[in-house]
């Protein structure tokens, strides 16, 4: 007979590379960044579209082009059900997808559209980079400019700075359009070509097809072989021209300064003219400080099949942005209540008196775990909250409950029928709690 082995246990399960944890107590910073972001992006007339997670792969290749590395390298991209599927690696194609498809366009001249959500490229992980990550972005459909991109990039600024993210530099370029791109084009191929056998392996694969990719490649030997490259801004035709100026002077009656960046042309292929990108220049963020970017994709809705429709947009990534923030007190949290319950029979009237706290907007929670009355305090302490109930047999028999107040190390009794209205003024009239600090009560 063959002996019985034990199972193996089962091998530690770990996040997937590149994907991170996110627990309540760095989901409150979480919180700030997004509800700054929700409220400065509706200051600005802008409300929140959402759009599905999975999108055709064919909208992000035709999109952001075949030799884009976002293309090449790093989506997430499967088949099922005959489906070629891709988890969204940005937020703008699904966005003007969703445009085109609901035919927003016919019901109002101008849209514009917020969302929050992941993303996810298969790129190296590095500090704020993950290859699941959080974008806010803003999207503004029918306005051709140059107003409203100077409007967009002040909304990024606004963001940035109330989040106490401080050193910023916006840089812009134009990428021109039409027969600007071609004449730039060639211009950087006469440039480039003598320099072939200087260039990284990707870049001398995508010269033909794509010279622009160079400039924004981050291998030094790409970026010595374009250091004297021609400035796009040199080539723009005029009313190529007259947009930036536009931009320019936008900024201007703004207050907004701003860096002329030739070499800027970002990693996506539906860009035209403006394009910007704002850059944390004191924040601890590894070789890349941008924080935020985007710019103009005027020809990408009449592609999917719209009808001709000037477009701007941008996205910040979350995770840069709270490494950009560093550490900043913990954010504030409402007063709460700590319903300690002693004895199975005061069970039933502590869920009451939580439920009709909640009821009166008091986040609370209750404990019926047996325990001794320092234990409970202790853990009243850890959980954060400013009052805790204390109710045993004894209490409940004379229609009392003991109402402690956690931060001053002060206690009252308080009879049962009048706890709820008392507990409900007294946490609206508390100072909010700032953070979990276990031990700090009841030691």
């Amino acid at each position: 007979m063959n002996p019985v082995h034990p199972p193996s246990p089962p091998a530690k399960l770990r996040a997937v590379r590149g994907m991170n944890d996110i627990l309540p107590e760095e989901a409150r910073k979480w919180h700030r960044v997004e509800s700054v972001f929700r409220r400065v992006a509706e200051l600005y007339g802008y409300g929140e579209v959402r759009t599905p997670v999975i999108e055709d792969t064919a909208l992000f290749v035709r999109q952001i082009g075949e030799t884009s590395d976002v293309v090449e390298k790093e989506m997430y991209s499967f088949e099922r059900h005959g489906d070629a599927l891709t988890v969204r690696p940005e937020g703008t194609a699904g966005a003007a997808r969703a445009f085109v498809e609901h035919g927003v366009a016919s019901k109002a001249p101008i849209s514009r559209w917020y969302y929050l959500g992941p993303m996810f490229r298969g790129e190296r992980p590095a500090k704020g980079r993950y290859r699941q990550f959080y974008q806010a972005g803003c999207e503004l459909f029918g306005d051709p400019g140059p107003v409203c991109d100077a409007e967009m990039i002040e909304l990024c600024l606004r963001v940035l700075r109330e989040l106490g993210i401080r050193d910023l530099t916006v840089h812009i370029n134009s990428l021109g359009s039409g027969d600007t791109r071609v004449r730039y084009r060639d211009a950087l191929l006469t440039h480039l070509k003598p320099k072939l056998a200087e260039l990284s392996e990707d870049s001398q694969r995508r010269l033909e097809k794509n010279p622009l990719r160079i400039l924004d490649s981050k291998d030094p030997r790409d970026r010595a072989a374009s250091e004297t490259a021609p400035s796009i801004v040199d080539v723009l035709d005029e009313a190529d021209r007259a947009h930036f100026d536009g931009v320019c002077a936008a900024l201007d009656a703004l207050g907004i300064e701003y860096v002329i960046d030739p070499k800027l042309v970002r990693g996506l292929d539906y860009y035209t003219r403006t394009l910007f990108e704002i850059k944390a220049d004191a924040a601890d963020l590894g070789a890349q400080s941008t924080v935020c970017g985007g710019g103009r994709y005027d020809e990408m809705v009449e592609s999917l099949g719209g009808p001709k429709t000037p477009a701007i947009g941008f996205a910040m990534g979350l995770e840069r942005i709270l490494v950009a923030m560093g550490e900043q007190p913990p954010p504030e949290q409402p007063a709460s209540v700590y319903l300690a319950a002693f004895g199975k029979g005061s069970v039933p009237a502590m869920l009451r008196i939580a439920s009709k706290l909640r009821d009166g907007g008091v986040n609370c929670e209750v404990d019926a775990r047996e325990a001794k009355l320092k234990a409970m305090l202790k853990r009243a302490g850890s959980s954060g909250a400013a009052f805790c109930v204390i109710a045993g047999d004894d209490e409940l028999a004379r229609g009392v409950v003991t109402v402690k107040d956690l931060a001053a190390h002060a206690q009252e009794e308080v009879r049962l029928d009048d706890v709820v209205e008392h507990l409900v003024s007294k946490a609206k009239a508390s100072p909010p709690a700032l953070s979990n600090l276990p031990g700090e009560v009841g030691r």
